[in-house]
C-alpha cells in the first residue's frame, strides 16, 4: 500500500508529464505551422487523445515528421497519466467506501 506522500507524488508526476506534452507540442505546431496559440493547443490535444478530427493537418513535411513522433509519444503520455490518476481515483474511493462499511459494521456490532 502506498502512503499519501508516494500517491501525490505520482499523480503530480502523472499531470507534470501530461502538461509538459501539451506545451511542447503546442509551441511547436505555433512555430512550425503558424497557428495562433489555441490552434497549436487543440491540435495537440486532438494528436495526443488520438481524436484526430482532421480540420487541422500538418501542411510541411518537418510538421508531419514531428506529428508522428508526437503522437507515439503524446498518446503514450496522455493514456498512461489519465490511466494513472484514474485508477489511484478508484483506489482511493474503493478505501473510503471499505471504511464505511468497516466503521457501520462495528456501529452494528456495539448495540
Amino acid at each position: 500500500m502506498t502512503n499519501l506522500s508516494d500517491l501525490k507524488l505520482e499523480l503530480y508526476a502523472a499531470l507534470s508529464a501530461l502538461a509538459i506534452m501539451l506545451l511542447f507540442g503546442t509551441i511547436v505546431y505555433k512555430f512550425l505551422e503558424d497557428w495562433t496559440w489555441i490552434q497549436s493547443f487543440y491540435f495537440s490535444v486532438v494528436t495526443m487523445t488520438t481524436v484526430g478530427y482532421g480540420d487541422f493537418v500538418p501542411s510541411t513535411e518537418i510538421s508531419r515528421l514531428f506529428t508522428s513522433f508526437f503522437i507515439l509519444t503524446g498518446a503514450a503520455v496522455a493514456f498512461t497519466s489519465l490511466g494513472i490518476v484514474g485508477m489511484r481515483y478508484l483506489e482511493l474511493r474503493e478505501k473510503r467506501i471499505v471504511h464505511h462499511r468497516q466503521k457501520r459494521e462495528e456501529k452494528k456490532n456495539n448495540l
